[in-house]
C-alpha cells in the first residue's frame, strides 16, 4: 500500500500544536473525532508511537489485527488502526509520505546489542523513551503494557525470504500522516533516538504534532 493524501486542515485553526525535540518521548490524549498530524520536520525521521484506550489502557493498538483486515503489511492513507479487541481505534485520513512501518518495533537495549554490538547496549532507545514517558505520567501504567508499535516514516521493506530491511526512508521535511481518532486514546510517542541504522537518516530530528477538534 503506497497512498498518498494532502489533507484539507489548516494549521492556522489547529487546537494544540506541539513541537518534540529528536529523541524525546510524548504521551497525550487524542479525543475521539479530534485529528492528529504527525509532522516529520527535516525529513527520515521515525517517529516510534503506541495507542492505547484512554478509558481502559488494557485495549491497545495490534500489529495482527491491523494488517490482517487490511490485507496488506505497509500503513497509508486509507489504513484503519484496530486494537487487540478488534476495534477501530484510529483512521488515517491524509498522508503525504505514503508508507509507514508496523513490522520493525521498537529500538531497546536488547535489539541494539543484538543487531549492532555489545558496547551499544546502553545506548538511548526508545524503549527507555515509553518507560520514562509512563513512569513521569504516572498513569499505572509500566513495562507490562507495552506492545508492538507503529513507524511513522520508517521504510522496513519485507525481503524474498522474509526477512526485515532497515532502508533510507521515504519521507522528506514537511511530509506528515494524519490520523483521526475513533475512540479516546492515549497517543505513547518515542521521537527516535536511534543512530546505528538509516530510519533516521543517522541523525535524528525534531517532530511536529498537530491536534484539531472534531468537525
Amino acid at each position: 500500500m503506497h497512498t498518498l493524501r494532502e489533507s484539507p486542515l489548516d494549521p492556522a485553526a489547529a487546537l494544540a500544536i506541539h513541537d518534540l525535540p529528536a529523541g524525546e518521548p510524548w504521551l497525550h490524549e487524542v479525543k475521539r473525532g479530534q485529528t492528529l498530524r504527525i509532522v516529520d520536520l527535516e525529513g527520515n525521521q521515525a517517529v516510534d508511537t503506541i495507542f492505547y484506550n484512554a478509558a481502559d489502557t488494557a485495549e491497545s493498538y495490534s500489529v495482527t489485527d491491523t494488517l490482517q483486515r487490511q490485507g496488506g503489511i505497509y500503513l497509508s492513507a486509507g489504513s484503519v488502526l484496530y486494537s487487540n479487541r478488534g476495534r477501530p481505534m484510529l483512521s488515517i485520513v491524509a498522508d503525504t509520505c505514503g508508507r509507514h512501518d508496523t513490522l520493525g518495533g521498537a529500538c531497546a537495549a536488547e535489539s541494539n546489542t543484538v543487531r549492532y554490538a555489545l558496547q551499544k547496549k546502553f545506548m538511548h532507545s526508545c524503549r527507555d523513551n515509553y518507560l520514562l514517558a509512563l513512569a513521569r505520567a504516572d498513569i499505572g501504567m509500566d513495562k507490562r503494557d507495552l506492545v508492538p508499535n507503529v513507524n511513522f516514516f520508517m521504510n522496513v521493506p519485507v525481503t524474498e525470504d522474509g526477512g526485515l530491511s532497515f532502508e533510507d526512508g521515504l519521507s522528506a521535511p514537511g511530509k506528515y500522516v494524519e490520523l483521526r481518532a475513533e475512540m479516546d486514546v492515549l497517543v505513547l510517542v518515542s521521537n527516535c533516538p536511534q543512530l546505528n541504522n538509516p530510519c533516521n537518516a543517522y541523525n535524528p530530528t525534531p517532530v511536529r504534532f498537530v491536534i484539531w477538534d472534531a468537525a
